[in-house]
């Protein structure tokens, strides 16, 4: 049976004019070049098929998970139409995340095109805050962290609708922080409740998912996130900030350092290059 099975291979990829299953043993190098030859192609485009299928199921990233599928049929209409109403294009080709601390709000800023200065979409609210001015340093701080982070990871199936994580810890809180027990897991996210995330609700997070979606479906890899203590430009927040450092040289410092980057985009609404020295410090280039 398995002799019969090998001839019937052999005269399928036997080259033109070879019609002698009998004398197979002549021509077997030539028919097992001609089959490697056809599985070869085979795979290959197996292979391409399936990494393009995984370049574009990112897409609408995670659409295969019920809810985020189910979010995007109900909400990215909606979206799209309130960025048409403010002349930005959909989607944009950038996004920049902030959020101010005892403020309770985050904004999200968008770039019809990368030459282009951002121009702020939406302001939404954090609806809960946990821990006080300062930064994270350590697990179970309840710290929000403060400094300067991107969205690593896209969460269809948080435990709070839906999440985006931020790279917490980042090369500065590596260098500032605990060296054994730093904390991680640091996200915006829906619902509202916190121990050192920033919760927006669940229709909010809903919009932010789908932006942040779309932009990295679209080609920015880094997505930055920004949070501060406080609104540097609001007389009551920034009071509040000053009488919580007055006497904490270290908060102080940090403050002026992260102070320079929302003084930055203030005044060009684009973003600096941020480095970190090797005290942990942030470096605006």
């Amino acid at each position: 049976m398995v002799f019969n099975t090998l001839k019937r291979i052999i005269y399928l990829f036997s080259p033109p004019g070879f019609s002698d299953p009998e004398s197979w043993q002549f021509h077997l190098h030539d028919v097992m070049k001609q089959a490697l030859k056809y599985f070869s192609l085979a795979m290959f485009f197996a292979f391409t098929t399936a990494n393009l299928h995984a370049q574009n199921s990112y897409g609408g990233p995670q659409r295969s998970s019920y809810r985020v599928s189910d979010v995007f049929s109900r909400m990215e209409d909606s979206v799209k139409k309130q960025f048409e109403k403010q002349n930005l294009n959909w989607p944009p080709e950038a996004m920049y995340i902030r959020s101010f601390k005892y403020d309770r709000q985050l904004e999200v800023w968008v770039k019809n095109s990368l030459k282009e200065p951002y121009r702020l979409f939406k302001t939404y609210k954090v609806c809960m805050q946990s821990g006080t001015m300062g930064p994270k340093r350590m697990e179970g701080d309840y710290q929000v962290p403060e400094g300067f982070y991107h969205i690593n990871e896209f969460n269809p199936n948080s435990n709070y609708h839906l999440s985006l994580g931020l790279n917490y810890p980042n090369a500065s809180d590596r260098i500032l922080s605990d060296s054994l027990r730093p904390g991680n897991a640091i996200y915006i996210h829906g619902n509202c409740v916190s121990t050192g995330c920033i919760p927006i609700s669940d229709v909010p997070i809903e919009e932010v998912y789908i932006i942040a979606s779309n932009v990295k479906a679209k080609g920015q890899e880094f997505i930055p996130v920004h949070v501060f203590p406080v609104r540097y430009n609001v007389k009551k927040s920034f009071d509040y900030l000053s009488a919580i450092i007055k006497n904490n040289p270290y908060l102080q410092g940090f403050n002026h350092n992260i102070k320079e980057v929302y003084d930055y985009f203030e005044q060009k609404k684009q973003l600096p290059v941020i480095l970190v020295n090797k005290k942990g410090e942030y470096v605006v280039d």
